[in-house]
């Protein structure tokens, strides 16, 4: 078996800019294999990219920080952590767009990731995670034995790339120092 060395990298708001074709295929890559990740096919490259440049103001401003996983020079996997603004929700985050291609897949990328934005969140002084994904999907499978709790399910809640509405799970997932 091959093994493969990853590195997981913050993007700077130039190094975002650098890495939009990749992250775009990344994500069209997500959508063409069914992933429930807010887009409907047919879904193209253009539109993928067009989507991540519009997330560049929130990476300059570090409202949003975003990790890429590289094994060579390839980006295989990506995580957004979103930081709530209100004074009163500072101490919570989003974990958003959380995505492994699927010739990456089943080598621990997600919790890689997942791992790397949880941190950062408690470095950022946000202790209180949510995010929601596709009930029954493998992500959900990766939080559900990933620490985080399951607070509600949703029927019906977003449209897969087909169209076909799917019921959603929302998560959430308290941090401390320790893990």
């Amino acid at each position: 078996m091959r093994d493969f060395v990853h590195a997981i990298e913050r993007l700077t708001a130039d190094d975002f800019d650098a890495d939009v074709k990749e992250l775009a295929g990344l994500l069209v890559d997500a959508v063409d294999d069914g992933a429930s990740v807010g887009f409907l096919a047919p879904f193209g490259h253009e539109e993928a990219a067009a989507w991540w440049r519009s997330q560049a103001p929130a990476v300059a401003d570090g409202s949003l920080l975003v990790w890429v996983c590289r094994e060579g020079s390839a980006v295989t996997g990506t995580i957004g952590l979103a930081l709530a603004s209100k004074p009163n929700a500072r101490h919570r985050a989003e974990i958003v767009k959380l995505m492994v291609h699927r010739d990456a897949r089943g080598r621990g990328l997600s919790r890689a990731l997942l791992a790397t934005a949880e941190q950062a969140a408690l470095d950022a002084g946000a202790n209180l995670l949510l995010l929601d994904t596709e009930t029954g999907s493998t992500a959900e499978h990766v939080y559900l034995t990933g620490g985080w709790t399951r607070y509600g399910i949703v029927p019906g809640y977003a449209g897969s790339p087909d169209g076909t509405l799917q019921d959603c799970s929302f998560f959430y997932k308290r941090l401390t120092a320790s893990g």
